[in-house]
């Protein structure tokens, strides 16, 4: 039907004898102030503000009272509007919004020292970033808005600059020095630690990559010089070609079992010495059972000739 306000819009739309119309969002549990502000502006405007806060303590229009308290009505949500709409001055409807969305001033200013002993005792942690910590820090400005205080940027900054760790003391000195912290906002401040923060990023990630190649070199060295040990410890027999474990005793005792270390001693270890003849551990070339059948493999060659057949 034709001039039924819309439902769950959350907008109330009022009218005043000029037919200027004012829109004004309705009161919930979580925009109490800006509802505040946008209310003040709207009454105000209308020449009705004063009813609820009087400029020279005089007596309050009475007309005016009823159109700044059907204005405010309006703008009430059901269960909010059943507790109040019994104080019939707009000036008690809006104290008793403030006491139950502020609670009392005693009570209001126990939460502000809380809120105040929470800021002074927060610090920036190493893991956290520039980012995460501001992000905290404006958490505490919403909260001293929304009980009706304010922090100027002057103290956040302040805060800002005392709470980032070590490795940040030096764009703070810089800042401090060189800036007029007073009139600085808190973004500019914000966006100074961030683009320090980036360099340091940076400059971390090169010294992990040339820590890298560093130790990669070193491992590289260490196997090659671990390739080279073993070449050294290789013997190559100059009549056959093979090679074998070079033995710190291997000459020592070669002859007829003369010296301590001579192949005639019991205790002599031949797990590790490699015959030249067969190629396998575990005797020397003179002791290799394979050796004869090649000898009379030669004598036979030798003896073979083929003009005989």
């Amino acid at each position: 039907m034709a001039g039924e306000q819309p439902v769950n819009t959350g907008i109330v739309q009022v009218q005043d004898n000029n037919n200027t119309s004012f829109q004004v969002p309705r009161l919930t549990s979580k925009n109490y102030n800006t509802w505040t502000i946008l209310m003040e502006s709207v009454l105000d405007a209308q020449g009705l503000w004063e009813v609820i806060d009087p400029v020279t303590g005089g007596a309050v229009d009475e007309k005016k009272n009823k159109v700044a308290r059907a204005v405010l009505l309006q703008a009430l949500p059901d269960d909010i509007l059943l507790q109040v709409a019994k104080n019939r001055q707009t000036k008690d409807i809006w104290e008793a919004l403030r006491v139950r969305f502020l609670g009392a001033d005693r009570v209001q200013k126990a939460r502000l020292a809380t809120l105040k002993r929470e800021l002074e005792q927060l610090r920036m942690k190493e893991t956290d970033t520039i980012e995460e910590f501001a992000g905290k820090l404006s958490g505490f400005v919403s909260k001293f808005s929304n009980l009706g205080s304010s922090l100027e940027d002057e103290v956040i900054v302040r805060k800002l600059l005392d709470s980032v760790p070590n490795k940040y003391l030096q764009i703070v000195a810089s800042i401090e020095q060189y800036s007029d912290i007073e009139t600085m906002p808190f973004e500019e401040a914000i966006g100074r630690l961030k683009a320090y923060e980036e360099r340091i990023r940076i400059q971390n990630e090169r010294a992990n990559d040339n820590e890298s190649n560093l130790l990669l070199t070193k491992s590289d060295g260490e196997e090659g010089s671990k390739k080279e040990e073993v070449k050294k410890d290789e013997v190559v027999c100059k009549c056959c070609g093979r090679g074998s474990l070079n033995q710190s005793n291997r000459g020592r005792g070669r002859g007829n079992g003369r010296g301590r270390g001579g192949r005639s001693g019991g205790n002599w270890d031949k797990s590790k010495i490699r015959c030249f003849n067969c190629n396998e551990y575990g005797h020397y070339a003179s002791e290799c059972p394979k050796k004869e059948s090649k000898e009379e493999v030669a004598n036979l060659a030798e003896e073979y000739d083929p003009s005989l057949f």
